[in-house]
Formats: C-alpha cells, sequence, structure tokens
C-alpha cells in the first residue's frame, strides 16, 4: 500500500489492509482541536477542511460555531451528516476540492486543518494554502495541524512534515504566529499500530523499539508528534 497516494474514500468505506475503521477516527473530536477552541482558536463562520466524519466541525457547531466540513470523499460526508441529524447540530457539510475551494470565496473567518495538510504533496500544499486564502476573509485565522518529522520512519504517514516546509509555504499568504510540537490522538493502541505497520508494508518488519518510543493517553491510544500552526491571513 503506497501511503502517498490513499484512497480516501475506499479507506472510509473500510476498503483496507488495516481493516473497518481509519485509524484517526476517535469516536469524537481530537483533543488538541478541544483545547484550542476554548482558548479562543475560532471566530466567525468556521471552515473544517478535511472534516472526514466530521466529529471536529459537530464539536464546535455544539460550542455555538457556524461551521461548513468540507471534504473529498462521499462516504464520509454522508456518515458526518447522518451523524450531525441525530445529535441534533446544524453543520454544513458539502463535497471539495481543497486545492481548488471553488464557490466558497472570501466566505470564511477560521479555518480548521486537523490531518490534511500532511496528505498533499508539495504541489498541492501550495495550490491548498492559496485556495484557502481565496476562500477566507481579511483577517482570517488558520488553524494547521499536521504530522511532523518526528513520526517514525515505519509509521505509515503520507507525508512528514518540517517547521520550515511550513514557513516557507503556508508563509505565502498568510503570517504565521504559533508553529510549535504538538500530538495527535489515533485510535490506534501499540498493538494495533504494530498491526497496521505490517498490513502496510507486508515486506517491511516492524520496529517495535522504535514505535514504542510514542506515548500513549490514559486510554491506551497512541499519540503522534505533529505541529500546530496559527496564522493570519493579510
Amino acid at each position: 500500500m503506497d501511503v502517498t497516494d490513499v484512497d480516501f474514500e475506499e479507506m472510509y468505506q473500510g476498503k483496507t489492509p488495516i481493516g473497518e475503521k481509519v485509524p484517526w477516527d476517535i469516536d469524537g473530536p481530537q483533543p488538541a482541536v478541544v483545547a484550542l477552541e476554548a482558548d479562543g482558536g475560532f471566530h466567525g463562520e468556521v471552515l473544517d477542511i478535511g472534516c472526514g466524519f466530521g466529529e471536529n466541525a459537530m464539536y464546535l457547531a455544539s460550542r455555538g460555531h457556524r461551521v461548513t466540513g468540507l471534504d473529498g470523499a462521499p462516504t464520509a460526508l454522508a456518515r458526518a451528516r447522518e451523524t450531525a441529524a441525530k445529535r441534533g447540530l446544524d453543520v454544513t457539510f458539502d463535497q471539495a476540492d481543497a486545492t481548488r475551494l471553488e464557490g466558497y470565496e472570501g466566505r470564511f473567518d477560521s479555518v480548521l486543518d486537523s490531518a490534511l495538510y500532511h496528505c498533499l504533496d508539495e504541489e498541492q500544499r501550495h495550490a491548498y494554502v492559496a485556495a484557502l486564502v481565496r476562500a477566507t476573509k481579511p483577517g482570517a485565522r488558520l488553524n494547521i495541524f499536521c504530522f511532523s518529522e518526528k513520526v517514525p520512519a515505519n509509521f505509515p504517514v503520507p507525508y512528514r512534515i518540517t517547521e520550515q516546509n511550513l514557513r516557507e509555504t503556508v508563509g505565502n499568504g498568510w503570517t504565521i504566529s504559533v508553529l510549535e510540537p504538538a500530538v495527535y490522538t489515533t485510535a490506534m493502541s501499540r498493538e494495533g499500530l504494530i498491526a497496521a505497520v505490517s498490513a502496510v508494508s507486508p515486506d517491511e518488519k516492524p520496529d517495535p523499539a522504535s514505535l514504542d518510543s510514542l506515548d500513549v493517553d490514559e486510554q491506551g491510544r497512541v499519540l503522534v508528534p505533529m505541529w500546530r500552526l496559527a496564522a493570519d491571513r493579510a
């Protein structure tokens, strides 16, 4: 399985070597997003880009924010709409190309990218950052959470992102005010992670020592090193 060329629609349908549950589906919002919201990281109309099953978007809506969740995977969006309806939450979920964002010009005051940026190659990242500029209002706030270069070598992730990449790529159109290490909560235990590595790369033997360097939370879920970036649009 080439993790730099993932079919996310198939993943959301459970058609992957690692089983039916995608490793970022923790049945709730990312703790880092919860903390960011509590710290006033969102205002006005919010875009959750690459929203997946919509847990972050629904959490923000439950906190009183007006939220639109966009993703490229119809299966994820269908589940997000169904879950929002069951919870009585008013969230708009639509399909869109994150590198274009046509039809959303000048609309959003805040953006959340929770684990999308590191799924894009460098050409796509530049197009994506430019699309976010077009889709936001002057003074908008951009929040990005993406996997860092400290993720172990045999951990299955499309791309590892360096501080320099974020400063050079996101800095083209946005003024970065925060760029600091953080952690991303996965749905995997240590055992589940080793099994996932074996399934994704059956010809490569997992390195338990390397993977054991990753911390876990109180529920035993693996925590992955990431960057937290906050930036403002001119």
